[in-house]
Order: C-alpha cells, then sequence, then structure tokens
C-alpha cells in the first residue's frame, strides 16, 4: 500500500489529542516548554501502552525561536528554520478552513512515536505554506506563540477547525474521544457542533447537538491564573470566523463581557475536565465553580529523560522499567555506590558539555545547583541571589558550589529578559567565588544534560502559579533530589529530606518572598550543602529515594493510564 493510499484508510476508534505544541524530537521545534514536553511524553506514553491515539498540533516552519545571548545576558532571537521534509511524512489529503472568509488551504506532515513494544502513534503537523494561500496565510503555521491576538486565533483555526477537518480526511472517522490539551484546540467542538448537525449549518444548534459534543470531548487545563489564557474581543472573532460561527458561539455561552475566552469554551464542552496537580485542581475548581474539576497529575516519559548512565542501572536490575515505570520502585535495592557511580558519570557528560557551550570549565567535586525552564517573572529564577553576602557566607564556611542555569523569555517578555540580565549580571559579582553560566539556547536535548547532572534540582515559583511543573520529575528519574516551593507536583511528590527539601510551608496559599528567601538559605546552610559534603551516603540515600518515590509515580505512563481510565474510558464526570 502506497503513502497516498494508506492516508484514506479508515482507523479503529481513537483517542484525538489537540495541542497548540508538542515536543517530539530535539530536531523538530515545534514546543517552547512545559506545555509541549508533557504533550510529547503523553503521546509517548499512549504508544507505550498500545492506546489508539493520534495527536495533532501545528507545523511552526520557523519553530519557536533560537535564543543568543550576549555577555551582559542580552537575549536576541533569530528563527529556528528546519526541514520537515527530512523528518516528516508528507500527507496527501488537504482540507480548508474559512479565516475572514477566505478559504485557506491546509496539509499535514506525519510524524511517527514508536512504543517500546512496537506500537506506534502517528502525530500530523497541520501546515499552510501552500502556493495556492496567500503569502499572509502560508505564515500562519510559521511561528509558535508568535505574532498578535489575530495571528493566534487564525492559528487556533488551523488546529482546532483544521484539525477536525484533517482527522476526518485521513480516515479517522471514529473518533471516539476529542482530548483538548490547553485551551487553544478548543474551536474543534464547533467543528464537531456541524459534524453531529450533519453540516447543515451553525444557525440552528440543538440542546442535543451540544450534549453529544460535550460526550466525546474531554480538557486538561494548565494555567492557574486567569492572565494566562487566551481570550479574543468579539469583534475579531467575527471577522475571523464570520457571523455564523460568532453567533453559534454566543448560543452556546462562550462569550463572557463580549470576550470568546478559550478556557471558558473548552469547560462548556467537556464531560470530563482535570487540572495537572493536586493542588492546581482546587485552584481550578476556584476558578470554575461552575465546573466538576478533578486532577490528573502531570508525569514525564521515562525512558526519554532517564540518562545513559542511569538507563544501564535500572536495565541491569530492573529491566521491566521500560514496559512498567512502576518497576523503578525497585531501586531501592541497588547499592549507594551504584548510584553514586551512576551520577558521577551523567554530571561528567553535563560538565563536559557545559565546557563545549560556554567555555567554562566546572569542578566535578563541587555541588552543582540546576535551575532550567522558561524565564519569565513567576518563576523568580533570581530568588537565589536575593543576599550575595550570605550566599558567599555559605560557600565560603559550609561549603563551595556552583550553579547552572538556562531557560529562554518570550521575545515579548521584557520582564523576563531582564532576569536573564540580573543572572548574568550576578554571575560576574561571585565569579571568585562561587561560579554560576547561564546556557543559552535551552531545549529538549540541553535540558536532559541538566536534569540528569546535576547535583540539585532548584525550584522558586511565586505560589500559586506553578500548576504542576515537571521539571523536578525529569531529575528524579536520575536521582537529582528538589529544592522546591511547596506548589505544583511538590505539593504531593514532597517528603522532607526524604525526597528533597521544601521552601517555605505548606499551607500558605501565596508566597511570602521573604520568608521564602529565609527557608532557602537556611536550608542550603543548614541541611543540604553539610549533608552533602559531610555525609554522602545520606545524600545519596535522598537521591535513590527520589527515584524510589517520586520517579516511580510522577512518570506519563501512570498519568496517561490514568487519563485511559478516568476520562477515556469513562463518560461521566467521575467527581462533582
Amino acid at each position: 500500500m502506497n503513502k497516498h493510499t494508506s492516508d484514506m484508510m479508515v482507523h479503529p476508534p481513537t483517542v484525538a489529542y489537540f495541542s497548540m505544541e508538542v515536543g517530539l524530537d530535539p530536531a523538530v521545534p515545534t514546543y517552547s516548554g512545559g506545555l509541549g514536553m508533557l504533550a510529547g511524553d503523553t503521546l509517548r506514553s499512549a504508544s507505550d501502552l498500545a492506546i489508539p491515539m493520534v495527536g495533532v498540533t501545528l507545523l511552526y516552519r520557523k519553530g519557536y525561536f533560537r535564543q543568543h545571548l550576549d555577555a551582559q545576558g542580552n537575549q536576541t532571537e533569530s528563527p529556528a528554520v528546519w526541514s520537515p521534509e527530512k523528518l516528516l511524512e508528507p500527507m496527501q489529503p488537504r482540507v480548508s478552513v474559512s479565516i475572514e472568509g477566505r478559504k485557506v488551504q491546509v496539509r499535514a506532515w506525519r510524524y511517527v512515536v514508536h512504543g517500546v513494544a512496537g506500537d506506534n502513534v502517528p502525530v500530523f503537523l497541520l501546515d499552510t505554506a501552500l502556493p495556492e494561500n496567500s503569502p499572509w496565510d502560508q505564515t500562519l503555521t510559521d511561528y509558535l506563540y508568535g505574532g498578535d491576538d489575530h495571528y493566534r486565533l487564525c492559528q487556533e483555526v488551523v488546529l482546532g477547525l483544521g484539525g477536525a477537518a484533517m482527522l476526518l480526511a485521513l480516515g479517522y472517522m471514529r473518533v471516539q474521544t476529542y482530548h483538548m490539551n490547553e485551551g487553544h484546540s478548543a474551536l474543534l467542538t464547533l467543528a464537531l457542533l456541524e459534524e453531529h448537525h450533519e453540516r447543515k449549518g451553525l444557525h440552528n444548534v440543538t440542546k442535543a447537538d451540544r450534549e453529544a459534543v460535550h460526550h466525546r470531548c474531554v480538557f486538561t487545563t494548565h494555567t492557574p491564573v486567569p492572565a494566562g489564557m487566551d481570550k479574543f474581543p468579539m469583534d475579531m472573532v467575527r471577522k475571523v470566523l464570520g457571523d455564523e460561527p460568532t453567533n453559534a458561539l454566543q448560543a452556546v455561552g462562550a462569550f463572557q463581557d463580549g470576550v470568546l475566552n478559550m478556557t471558558h469554551l473548552a469547560l462548556i464542552f467537556s464531560r470530563y475536565i482535570n487540572g495537572v496537580s493536586m493542588r492546581h485542581e482546587e485552584i481550578s475548581r476556584s476558578m470554575f465553580p461552575n465546573y466538576p474539576i478533578n486532577s490528573i497529575t502531570n508525569g514525564v516519559h521515562a525512558v526519554t529523560w532517564t540518562s545513559m548512565p542511569f538507563q544501564r542501572l535500572y536495565d541491569h536490575h530492573f529491566p521491566e522499567w521500560r514496559h512498567d515505570s512502576l518497576y523503578l520502585r525497585y531501586v531501592i535495592s541497588c547499592s549507594l555506590d551504584l548510584i553514586r557511580e551512576a551520577h558521577i558519570e551523567a554530571k561528567r557528560d553535563l560538565l563536559a558539555e557545559v565546557e563545549k557551550r560556554a567555555g567554562m570549565k566546572l569542578d566535578p567535586k563541587l555541588m552543582t545547583i540546576g535551575f532550567a525552564r522558561r524565564a519569565t517573572a513567576y518563576k523568580r529564577a533570581d530568588l537565589l541571589f536575593s543576599d550575595l553576602e550570605r550566599l558567599k557566607r555559605i560557600a565560603r564556611q559550609v561549603g563551595p558550589f556552583q550553579v547552572i542555569y538556562g531557560g529562554k523569555a518570550h521575545p515579548r517578555d521584557e520582564g523576563g529578559k531582564a532576569l536573564i540580565r540580573r543572572i548574568f549580571q550576578v554571575a560576574n559579582t561571585l565569579r571568585d567565588t562561587i561560579k554560576v553560566v547561564y546556557l543559552e539556547e535551552y531545549d529538549m536535548a540541553l535540558a536532559k544534560y541538566l536534569c540528569s547532572g546535576v547535583d540539585l534540582w532548584l525550584n522558586t515559583p511565586q505560589k500559586p502559579d506553578e500548576a504542576s511543573g515537571t521539571s523536578g520529575m525529569k531529575a528524579a528519574l536520575n536521582g537529582v533530589p528538589s529544592l522546591s516551593i511547596l506548589d505544583g507536583w511538590w505539593v504531593e511528590g514532597h517528603v522532607e529530606g526524604v525526597t528533597g527539601w521544601s521552601i517555605g510551608e505548606s499551607d500558605k496559599p501565596e508566597s511570602d518572598p521573604s520568608k521564602d528567601i529565609a527557608s532557602l538559605y537556611d536550608k542550603l546552610e543548614k541541611v543540604i550543602v553539610p549533608m552533602f559534603y559531610q555525609q554522602p551516603d545520606a545524600y545519596t540515600s535522598v537521591m535513590r529515594l527520589a527515584i524510589a518515590l517520586n520517579a516511580s509515580f510522577y512518570n506519563s505512563q501512570r498519568m496517561t493510564f490514568q487519563y485511559m481510565e478516568n476520562a477515556y474510558l469513562h463518560t461521566d464526570q467521575a467527581k462533582a
């Protein structure tokens, strides 16, 4: 069967997973951070578990962006140009979406996610760079999170309406569940309404039509603050979508104060809704009290994020871990020396990568702290540097340490860019006492080095803005414990002095910066740094327990299984 014939084959009942970004491969720059990494890990685990799933996203011919940092930490950007033709398979069907009354043609490219037992999950990346489209319409699949609100809304038309049409064109006639990973794809509900209404238009959609779509959709919200949700004014929606779809959105109550909130639209049409941690469920319920919201805590794909030294260790002692992540509990039977030896090798690999990228030679004997995530204000990347004199005193009197940073600021996030400059300034100030290096172009490849090679993973978000976070889970797979604010997943995963350490108190709903700073320094000075140098077995025991208790649970295999049991196989919300 040739590829064009296979494009039109009829597929069995399927879960269709829609996400604005998906982290598939370092060579495919269709992700920016945690949301995309989660999407990629979900698809990888679905393939491992032989769940009939298909992924839908946009192609992004110019990626997110390439980050460039000068000697002062000033960030500039350039397009992340790549060649889909070399990495993806073109699909034959063409579909169209209506944008401002124009018919915009859409094609798809296929990337195949291979599972551990030989099963596959296809991911279709939608592309408008076709000669029959206008020059501007061809740019709609150029940049991830680029452009203004109008550009974003047009992209979300391509993702939601174009994605639903493309699945039908590719033979996915029996999609049982549409899973919206965040609200960007919520316009697919319009396509489902029209499909259920037998393509008679949207002017007289009935309650039965709405309930039928509600029966087919599930929604995962990742945003703990209203400012993070996509919102579009009604006049813009009407201009882009036209009168009939806009009126249909009005009829179902999707507009609030004349604004289309994509999260609200997804909530209206979803039979199952979840936040991404226990704490995030609580926050989401307070934000949306009229909707029953559960939680399925995020996880990371164990095989993808485990470094080679630890993969070899696990393969030797409990090879079943590749098929069943719960076997990571069995690491408790491994000696501390084995854990230490694997970590020393992972740390050596990281420091070699740092020297190659930044020209800085770090000492493998020194405690190495890692902090790498999107550079934006609420992540508080500079919290560690709130009291430089105390920090220097800890390094001189308790034990030396070095710090490795990474992370991109969105091109329009001036606050995030200022944070990067601040860290560069501090690095220069501390250079005689504490080595601090900020690595540019943080991506999947660099994340694998950082999350496995440091000795301590630092996370300092402003509560309650961290919906979940996953970088500390990747670190745990490699025996790296966390020192973290008690927000997101760490509220559940933290056992003080066992899997890592907390910054601040768990029962406070919002951060008190002065108390967070004091707690951070107290833990470093009185507990963590002394343990690292004076009680190496005790520190390695924490490393081992981070794997046994955290990595064995906070993985995407467990997460995807929960989605299967609680969301995909059930037609009613599990709890109100």
